[in-house]
């Protein structure tokens, strides 16, 4: 492992603190498992996956409702009435 030195403000220390006792951890241990998860999501999908899969969605589903783009707001509202 490769030591490395942070600065935390007292707030993020005392729940990091806190978090670590509940979960019976020490805080590097707590603190490594937050970098892993970090680095697992920014690696899984880059930003040219992520706009060709937004690409690759639009248009996907269908509807016989003409003028959504347009009422929008109303069918909204009215889903959340119903």
């Amino acid at each position: 492992m490769v030591r490395t030195q942070i600065q935390l403000t007292e707030e993020q220390s005392r729940k990091l603190k806190s978090l670590a006792s509940k979960k019976g951890m020490s805080v590097a241990e707590l603190i490594r498992v937050g970098v892993d998860s970090l680095l697992r999501h920014e690696s899984d999908i880059d930003m040219a996956e992520r706009r060709r899969r937004a690409i690759a969605a639009a248009g996907c589903a269908h509807s016989d409702i003409t003028d959504l783009a347009a009422q929008h707001d109303r069918y909204l509202a009215e889903a959340y009435e119903s």
